[in-house]
Parts: C-alpha cells; sequence; structure tokens
C-alpha cells in the first residue's frame, strides 16, 4: 500500500549524512537524489523513506502525531538501528525493548525531529 514516506528537512546534507550512515547498516541505499528529494529503499518496487525540502519554500516542521515506522526482522537488527541512529545523533523517544507481546521497538526524533521506529514482530 505504501510507496514511500517523506520527512521534511531544512537542511537536505545533514540529513542526507544521517541516513546514509542510518541505512547502510541494513543494506539500505539511496535510490534517487536531487537537490530538492532524497530517496532511500531496498529497490524501486518497495516502500521507501525520503527526505524533501518542503515545496512551499517554508521552513520543515515536525508533524504532531505522525511517525514513520520502519520494519525489520529480528530484535537484534532493532537494537542495532537503533543505537546507530542515536550515534548518529537521533533524540530517543523511547528505547528499543519490547512492547506489547509480540512487539519489539525503539523509537527515536531524526536531526530535523521526525518521529521515527525500528520494530519487528516476535
Amino acid at each position: 500500500m505504501i510507496g514511500y514516506i517523506t520527512l521534511g528537512s531544512n537542511d537536505l546534507n545533514r540529513g542526507a549524512k544521517f541516513y546514509d550512515g542510518l541505512f547502510e547498516e541494513i543494506g539500505i541505499k539511496r535510490l534517487m537524489d536531487t537537490s530538492e528529494f532524497i530517496l532511500w529503499g531496498s529497490d524501486l518496487g518497495n516502500p521507501g523513506i525520503s527526505i524533501t525540502k518542503p515545496f512551499n519554500g517554508e521552513a520543515a516542521t515536525v508533524g504532531n502525531g505522525v511517525m514513520a515506522a520502519i520494519a525489520l526482522e529480528t530484535p537484534d537488527q532493532v537494537d542495532a538501528l537503533y543505537a546507530k541512529a542515536i550515534a548518529l545523533g537521533a533524540k530517543d523517544e523511547g528505547p528499543a525493548g519490547p512492547r506489547q507481546d509480540g512487539f519489539y521497538a525503539g523509537y527515536f526524533r531524526d536531526l530535523d525531529g521526525n518521529k521515527l521506529n525500528f520494530f519487528c514482530l516476535t
């Protein structure tokens, strides 16, 4: 259903370094790269995540209640990617761990304040 998620950024170069460093851990690469928009994913046939400068030219702001969730295979992957996000400068929004029966997740905000999580079903 979802083709890609777009997050606003006020500094594409800074955001690109963050997401390049984060996604290299799971073999995700840049699929599209322009001066206004960068998309990461495994291939164009699968969902991806992107950052962009807002089209209207205004500052990017964080959506209250908006979050992108990135599915992984194992709790170990969630732990590793959550830790990598924090090491790259993300802010903790709930450390990696079990949340409820069968759901394991770690929550963080990227360098622009966008909320994301890594999760897996256990």
